[in-house]
């Protein structure tokens, strides 16, 4: 497995090692020994795993929880593709309000690491994209936010013209209107 650092302090992508044959591939999607070893928190405890299925043009997010329930993120996509957005909100961070974007596929069968204090989301670029998530926390309604996908202050190129998005992420605060708890 390798290690790929991001222009936000703290995201690791982490790519595995495939080992594919006639039958097909095979590879680890997480190890807590080696992926500490290229920098993942040892203190992290997951207790949560989530899957979605979207279709293509499929925006979810921007997502997070805020404290006592944030939670860092394992994600990776098992079937497809999608474009993965995260914004940094931890305000005391030099790299405050700015994204980074992955593209995760299940044809390399990478992994991002998403720390506590970013909003998370992404766009389905497949037919029935299967994108998994591995939370730190249980998923707490009292300290879910987010914000909205398409803000122009964050300037994220989603890549898709006509996206499909739930009525609850389209009435999202904007940056400006956000106060973090980060």
């Amino acid at each position: 497995m390798q290690a790929k650092t991001h222009a936000l302090s703290g995201l690791i992508e982490f790519i595995p090692r495939l080992f594919g044959d006639p039958r097909g591939v095979f590879y680890e999607t997480y190890s807590a020994r080696h992926m500490q070893e290229l920098g993942l928190p040892a203190d992290i405890h997951w207790v949560q795993d989530n899957q979605s299925k979207s279709q293509p043009g499929v925006v979810r997010g921007l997502h997070f929880q805020r404290p006592p329930h944030a939670q860092a993120k394992l994600v990776r996509v098992a079937h497809g593709r999608v474009r993965d957005v995260v914004v940094d909100l931890r305000r005391d961070s030099p790299t405050y309000g700015r994204h980074s974007q992955v593209e995760l596929s299940a044809a390399v069968g990478n992994i991002l690491f998403i720390p506590a204090g970013f909003a998370h989301g992404f766009v389905a670029l497949e037919e029935d994209t299967l994108f998994l998530y591995k939370c730190s926390d249980y998923y707490a309604p009292a300290s879910e936010g987010g914000l909205l996908w398409n803000d122009p202050a964050l300037g994220i190129n989603w890549g898709v013209a006509d996206a499909l998005v739930s009525a609850k992420d389209a009435t999202l605060p904007t940056l400006a209107e956000f106060e973090s708890p980060f």
